[in-house]
């Protein structure tokens, strides 16, 4: 399990890290797409209507803050020392000076572009988890975060089109998604609830037995292929023997409440009653059980559709993503940034590639006094973008934060910046040739 408190988090440890790690350069030519350029296309006003957020110690909470440039950034974080830094949206006007601005019908304090955003944690499928509870995360659970990233991240980019998405691990219990491109950016609350609702199965509520219902004579194809590549795989071969799914009659019982045919439920409830029978054999129950209730299910005698889909349902019940859907609807929303530090545990939220998510382990995470020793260890040198962040556990992690993500991003940034000054260049000659 990882361990989710660190005696205290230490502001001395923290302020060092700031100092000596924080890459505010790179997170701040990430927030610019490409607008911290020369190029008579940038809107040099971008970054200074980013809002960033600070929570100080003791809950002290500072909304609003912006910044020009990195180097206002770094020295503001130095000097306040946030044990916490989200990142809002790209405001209409400067957030800081909002009161400054007359408000009128066509100057009004609005947010203008924002990240396509995903929060996924993992206290939202404690129902499907007998590991852990609440903020506890272990590896028998965390393929559950996984198959969240493999599900969403495919269908960002081969359904909607998306390219330039980050994934980030919370520090603590879940994962974060920033889908960066430009019409990304750029997608109205409704556009973005839309979107939302795609990723949409869960109809039920806590009362209810049945959480996900799965109509029509097919499945949606995007859901055909999340189940067939990814959920049925992680759901028979780490789920449900990791989890003991079906090893206890709570545990089965619950799978059995959710099918609709109580003739085949209480078939199978008969069978696996007599724990001694089904523990005469050498395969684990939970795969023997398992394997009981599909061939019941999707045998000649209960072909009929309804129980056909049935065993897709219990997977995706236990494996589909759950996302906080308000998160992604409204661009107004606070996400935490990239390379903070988890005040609970003290892990730093580093970046997660989606190719390898499997090969992810939340517990090697690099955590701030992990960080600090090996700063001391090397010893004290300045010279912060080079080679002292590589001689910490960190520098791999910015390092895929740079090569996987940041440098495709402001490669596509600088030909939308060029190619949209270059239209506005034409439309501005015919108009002066008409």
């Amino acid at each position: 399990m990882i361990p989710q408190q660190e005696p205290d988090l230490n502001l001395n440890h923290l302020k060092l890290y700031y100092g000596k790690l924080f890459p505010f350069a790179d997170l701040c030519r990430w927030v610019s797409y490409g607008n911290d350029a020369k190029h008579p296309g940038c809107d040099q006003s971008y970054m200074g209507r980013r809002e960033f957020s600070f929570t100080l110690v003791d809950d002290i909470y500072l909304r609003f803050q912006s910044f020009n440039n990195a180097h206002e950034l770094e020295n503001s974080v130095k000097e306040k020392s946030p044990v916490k830094i989200d990142i809002g949206p790209v405001y209409s006007v400067d957030p800081a000076k909002r009161y400054a601005y007359a408000q009128s019908e066509n100057n009004v304090f609005a947010p203008v572009e924002r990240e396509l955003i995903f929060d996924i944690d993992m206290t939202d499928y404690d129902d499907v988890r007998y590991c852990c509870s609440g903020a506890d995360v272990c590896l028998v659970c965390w393929p559950l975060m996984t198959i969240a990233i493999k599900v969403i991240d495919t269908a960002l980019r081969d359904d909607f089109g998306f390219k330039h998405v980050l994934w980030v691990y919370s520090g603590r219990r879940g994962v974060h998604c920033w889908v960066c491109d430009g019409k990304a950016r750029r997608l109205s609350n409704e556009q973005r609830g839309a979107i939302a609702d795609y990723f949409r199965v869960y109809k039920g509520n806590e009362n209810s037995h049945k959480k996900v219902s799965l109509t029509g004579a097919a499945l949606h194809p995007f859901l055909a292929t999340s189940y067939t590549k990814v959920l049925k795989d992680y759901f028979e071969k780490s789920l449900l023997t990791g989890q003991n799914l079906l090893a206890t009659e709570e545990r089965y019982e619950k799978i059995l409440s959710m099918i609709p045919d109580e003739s085949i439920a209480s078939e199978l409830r008969g069978r696996w009653h007599d724990s001694r029978r089904s523990s005469s054999t050498k395969e684990d129950i939970n795969v023997v059980r398992w394997e009981q209730l599909k061939q019941l299910l999707q045998s000649g005698k209960h072909k009929a559709q309804g129980l056909r889909r049935c065993v897709e349902e219990i997977v995706f019940s236990f494996t589909y993503p759950r996302l906080d859907m308000e998160v992604s609807k409204h661009m107004n929303h606070l996400l935490k940034a990239p390379f903070c530090v988890h005040p609970k545990t003290g892990r730093v939220c580093v970046p997660i590639d989606p190719n390898r998510c499997d090969e992810f382990d939340p517990t090697t995470v690099p955590t701030l006094s992990q960080l600090i020793e090996e700063l001391n260890y090397e010893g004290s040198r300045s010279d912060v973008d080079g080679a002292e962040l590589n001689r910490t556990s960190l520098g791999h992690a910015i390092t895929l934060f740079r090569s996987s993500f940041l440098q495709p991003l402001l490669k596509a940034c600088k030909e939308e910046i060029e190619n949209s000054y270059n239209v506005k260049l034409q439309q501005s000659k015919n108009s002066l040739g008409w």
